[in-house]
């Protein structure tokens, strides 16, 4: 079982906050702006805050010096999260009906506590 360390995971809780708040602004760019379908919204927004969630997380909240090795692995230790959120958000959207700009907020609610561990994990890995 991990160290569960209270510093990073309120660290992980900003950076998530402000990659939330990145993402969304790219979902919104790509849905409303470029008039994306919502899925494809989503996989690019996702795309685009991973990268810069890789360099905030590295550098702010696990405190290690980003490496390629990283970079690589940082994505799939996200598949995981990628995965349940645009299933959650499917549900919402096409299931229940939920507004499509709204639906990615209440999706990523349920993945924050295991993305925090696994991007530990990756992160701090040698």
């Amino acid at each position: 079982m991990p160290k569960f360390e209270v510093r990073e995971f309120i660290t992980f809780a900003i950076v998530g906050v402000v990659n939330t708040a990145t993402y969304y602004g790219f979902y919104l760019l790509g849905l409303k702006g470029m008039g994306l379908a919502y899925m494809i919204a989503h996989f690019s927004a996702v795309l685009l805050s991973m990268i810069i969630s890789f360099f905030l997380n590295s550098y702010v909240t696990y405190k290690v010096k980003p490496t390629l090795k990283k970079f690589l692995m940082y994505p799939l230790t996200q598949l995981v999260n990628i995965a349940v959120t645009a299933v959650l958000l499917y549900v919402l959207v096409d299931g229940l009906r939920v507004n499509s700009s709204i639906a990615p907020l209440a999706a990523m609610i349920v993945t924050v506590p295991v993305t925090f561990f696994v991007t530990g994990k990756v992160l701090k890995a040698a």
